[in-house]
């Protein structure tokens, strides 16, 4: 992304999220994003995914240049190369685990075989759980179901937007391992939101957002280097 801008509002209301924001996040990694509240890491976020479209500047997805595309086109894009995994699990009540997990091969118009299903369902540890309804699982096992989800297209880039902020200790380290395995295993690129320093020790590198700039990048990073400097972001915001 280059020079990226978001801008809500008009005149005097007019609140700036992004501020001239330039980055290259790496294919094949692992990249969180941090910040104090308000710093614009969700704006970030939905703009590099084609969910929201800045005011100015430009975002590419290896050839694609986003912000020139119609919103048909980004439409095509999400659905066949990007894969999603939010907090709040956004898993459809009345289908199964594996008819949630298909949702995206069908809407794509792709024959949603049984056996890409339960591989994908497998993947995550859910073999066993592919004719429950999202209700009879616990949280964690919900998300994994979202993660399965998001993997079934085999999407070159997975987004997710605070993807163990409802989640337990446990279940919550079962959720990044399964996305470092993306990256590792998969060679897939992850880019994630989170407020954890224990999540953000996960990835190979940190990108820390400050009144929508960028304020530092931290490379091979530990839950303990991660919670010092966002302590001293948030001194300052």
């Amino acid at each position: 992304m280059n020079r990226l801008e978001r801008v809500y509002g008009a005149g005097g209301g007019a609140v700036s999220a992004l501020r001239g924001v330039t980055l290259d996040l790496p294919r094949q990694a692992m990249t969180v994003v941090m910040g104090p509240s308000g710093s614009g890491k969700s704006t970030l976020l939905h703009c590099a995914a084609g969910l929201d479209k800045p005011s100015a500047g430009t975002v590419h997805l290896g050839a694609h240049e986003l912000t020139a595309m119609s919103e048909t086109e980004l439409t095509v894009l999400r659905r066949e190369q990007i894969g999603f995994v939010f907090q709040s699990f956004n898993l459809i009540a009345s289908l199964t685990a594996a008819q949630n997990v298909a949702l995206p091969l069908r809407l794509a118009g792709i024959k949603a075989e049984r056996n890409r299903v339960e591989q994908a369902l497998a993947l995550v540890g859910l073999g066993d759980q592919a004719g429950r309804l999202p209700a009879a699982l616990s949280g964690g096992q919900q998300q994994r179901v979202a993660l399965a989800r998001a993997l079934i297209t085999r999407p070159q880039v997975i987004f997710g937007d605070e993807p163990t902020g409802a989640l337990d200790t446990s279940n919550a380290r079962r959720v990044l391992e399964l996305l470092r395995r993306a990256v590792d295993e998969w060679a897939q690129t992850v880019i994630m939101v989170t407020h954890d320093p224990v999540a953000a020790s996960f990835a190979d590198s940190v990108v820390f957002l400050a009144d929508g700039q960028v304020a530092d990048i931290i490379t091979a990073p530990t839950a303990d280097r991660v919670a010092k400097r966002m302590t001293e972001l948030e001194r300052v915001s």
